[in-house]
């Protein structure tokens, strides 16, 4: 019994300090980024003012099954403000239903107006989204490819704000922020456009302003085409195939650029199968990319050893639900260890770590949701429910999320899984009906709802051992892992 609690304690203490330790990098980030609001922006630009300096860009449409948005896609790209004699646009369509044909109607339309559009297509998906994007590239006229998911809605002018970075050769990729269309439609969309502006704020600004290294994001960005071949082309070997290729090119020694002011909106999941699918695979393939690449970031020479350190906490982002998750069922029976054996009462005193980590997050999301919403006191007062609400549920998504990073580390493969797009906006409560929705249930949530009775018991531990250390944390916990459970028994809600 001794051996078994030596084994918890060291396992949640271990847990509790890697938590720790993240969150001291991330507050590092946090100051990069107030640093870097002092700096003016000394970046060389293309003239595009000047017809001679304006270059041959192709945009990449990947599309896989989406008659909900693809008219969307379609009509705001073909209104993007660029000379089309300098514009290619290629519709990389995976489709296998009927949107193929409305899909095609429409491309045929837009190119009567004078755009170089194509319909491109093929026999199967092999490589799923990676597959497609190295399957244009083959074709691809451009210099420059820009690349927006279904969802996405870019602005006019999004080319003229991006393209003239590219001015600097060494400049491989400008990524700008991502904005949300439908943040405030229900908790679900507001904690996930908390997380993801957090990631596009502070993150993406605080490791590029010192030159650390960032990932695209998918979408929403463009890349020189020179440095995608160079960097050894798209792979679909991960499920995160655009942190792939962003690894691999700035290994080999290429720049990129964020832009915080370019924001580009587009649609959350809004619905729990949905955020459920898409957190899978983000935190999967965020743990297959540390398998690949966490070797040649520690080998390369041309890398400092700060941006080594901070590469190696990016790749091991989603392995931090590992820890989570672990310091979670272990802090149950550490109540009854610390009952039972007076030797290990000091380890308790780690439970400061946990505090202070959850201070320094508190500090650092205040400070991009201040950049976004603005500052004062009335929306400081509506940041701390929004900031608890976040912290809870994130933590209801521990087990998801954990089992994603075990099999991304233990290598289990999996099919690329396409988060449906619902265009709720559009469609008003017709979403609902989308066809795209699955109403498979999770085996996961089996568990999920079994940790909320396992939790409902530390609660109950606490009280019966008259120890109440732990009650907070175990309050959040259940109330998170409730919230995930009751949402995806409920399906399409």
């Amino acid at each position: 019994m001794l051996l078994l609690s030596f084994i918890i304690v060291i396992l949640y203490s271990i847990s509790i300090l890697l938590l720790f330790f993240y969150s001291l990098a991330h507050f590092n980030l946090l100051l990069n980024y107030l640093r870097s609001k002092k700096r003016a922006d000394q970046s060389v630009q293309f003239d595009l003012s000047n017809p001679n300096e304006i270059p041959l860009v192709t945009i990449q449409l990947p599309i896989y099954n989406e008659k909900y948005v693809v008219e969307r896609l379609l009509t705001t790209i073909a209104k993007m403000d660029y000379p089309k004699d300098r514009l290619e646009i290629q519709v990389l369509d995976d489709s296998t239903d009927d949107s193929v044909l409305k899909t095609e109607l429409l491309i045929h339309k837009i190119a009567q107006s004078g755009l170089d559009i194509k319909h491109m297509r093929r026999s199967n998906r092999t490589g799923f989204k990676a597959g497609a994007l190295k399957e244009g590239l083959r074709s691809a006229k451009g210099e420059f490819i820009a690349i927006f998911d279904a969802d996405f809605v870019p602005q006019k002018d999004w080319l003229y704000k991006t393209i003239p970075y590219f001015k600097d050769p060494k400049i491989g990729v400008v990524q700008t922020r991502w904005g949300h269309l439908n943040r405030d439609y229900s908790i679900l969309t507001k904690i996930q456009a908390f997380a993801l502006d957090a990631h596009f704020t502070l993150e993406q600004v605080g490791r590029n302003s010192k030159l650390h290294f960032i990932n695209f994001n998918g979408t929403a960005g463009v890349w020189r085409k020179q440095c995608i071949l160079d960097a050894g082309n798209w792979e679909s070997d991960t499920l995160t195939e655009d942190l792939d290729l962003s690894y691999r090119a700035q290994i080999k020694d290429w720049k990129f650029k964020y832009l915080e002011n370019v924001v580009t909106p587009a649609e959350l999941p809004a619905i729990i199968s949905a955020a459920r699918s898409q957190q899978f695979r983000w935190n999967k393939g965020g743990a297959e990319n540390f398998s690949k690449n966490a070797i040649r970031v520690l080998q390369s020479k041309s890398i400092g050893f700060k941006t080594k350190a901070h590469g190696m906490l990016h790749l091991l982002n989603s392995s931090m639900f590992l820890a989570i998750f672990t310091m979670a069922i272990l802090s149950v029976p550490m109540l009854y260890i610390r009952n039972e054996f007076a030797q290990f009462e000091k380890v308790f005193d780690l439970l400061l770590f946990f505090i202070i980590t959850s201070i320094l997050f508190f500090i650092s999301y205040w400070a991009t949701y201040k950049s976004i919403h603005g500052g004062g006191f009335k929306n400081f007062i509506k940041y701390i429910p929004l900031f608890i609400t976040f912290y809870t549920i994130a933590m209801g998504f521990s087990f998801h999320n954990t089992i994603a990073v075990v099999e991304g580390l233990w290598g289990k493969k999996s099919e690329f899984i396409r988060t449906p797009k619902l265009n709720i906006e559009g469609l008003k409560e017709k979403w609902k009906q989308n066809s795209y929705i699955s109403d498979t249930i999770s085996k996961n949530i089996i568990v999920e709802g079994l940790l909320i009775l396992y939790f409902i018991f530390a609660i109950y531990s606490a009280f019966r051992l008259n120890d109440y250390s732990l009650i907070t944390l175990h309050l959040m916990l259940f109330i998170g892992f409730s919230f995930v459970f009751i949402k995806s028994i409920q399906v399409n809600k």
